[in-house]
């Protein structure tokens, strides 16, 4: 059994409203003691410093559990996002109680997927505002905005030069530089989502 739970006179199998129930009753008792006279004082002195490291120590191992146990199960999102097994992908996000960062990047990634642009490039706002020193968000933010105009421009060209047709150009016109641009744009997009988060 770790030191620590010995202390508490608990294993680690304990909950954590156990802990702290006992962690409250033990530091009552040993603030009570540090006040007896002679050793029984500086015994009650010790254990209260005890107290408090193992607490601490207790606390910080469950919290880096829950960490590990969240990066773990983000992976396995990741993993069936590669396999294209976007409802399995999805169920596994919705049952997450703390959402992070890379929840949010892993659902704009879903939206991604389901073509859902706008969706995605909200979640990507909110996983860049939890974490804005992450470059792999922002990238695909930048990526996901420039394929948004690059749709924008196109329809409203298409919607300007529909009814002219010269004699002169080929028809479709500037087709073929236009098509480019698109595939390029997208494969961009596509790419990056790909490879950051290993969606594909």
């Amino acid at each position: 059994m770790n030191e620590y739970y010995r202390f508490f006179n608990l294993d680690e199998t304990a909950t954590d409203e156990e802990i702290e129930a006992r962690y409250k009753e033990l530091k009552a008792k040993y603030e009570e003691d540090r006040w007896l006279d002679g050793e029984a004082g500086n015994e009650g002195a010790k254990n209260l410093t005890k107290l408090e490291t193992a607490y601490a120590e207790i606390k910080a191992a469950r919290a880096q559990k829950e960490t590990d146990g969240s990066s773990s199960a983000l992976d396995e999102v990741a993993a069936l996002l590669r396999d294209n097994k976007l409802n399995e992908a999805q169920a596994k996000l919705d049952s997450f109680n703390e959402r992070n960062a890379e929840w949010h990047y892993l659902q704009a990634c879903i939206f991604y997927k389901k073509n859902w642009f706008n969706d995605s490039k909200k979640q990507l706002e909110i996983a860049i505002e939890l974490d804005k020193d992450n470059k792999k968000y922002r990238e695909a933010y930048g990526k996901l905005n420039a394929k948004n105009d690059y749709e924008k421009r196109s329809a409203r060209n298409e919607a300007e030069s529909a009814p002219a047709y010269d004699e002169g150009q080929q028809m479709g016109g500037n087709a073929c530089t236009q098509c480019i641009s698109c595939c390029y744009t997208y494969l961009c997009v596509d790419c990056l989502f790909s490879l950051c988060c290993g969606c594909r």
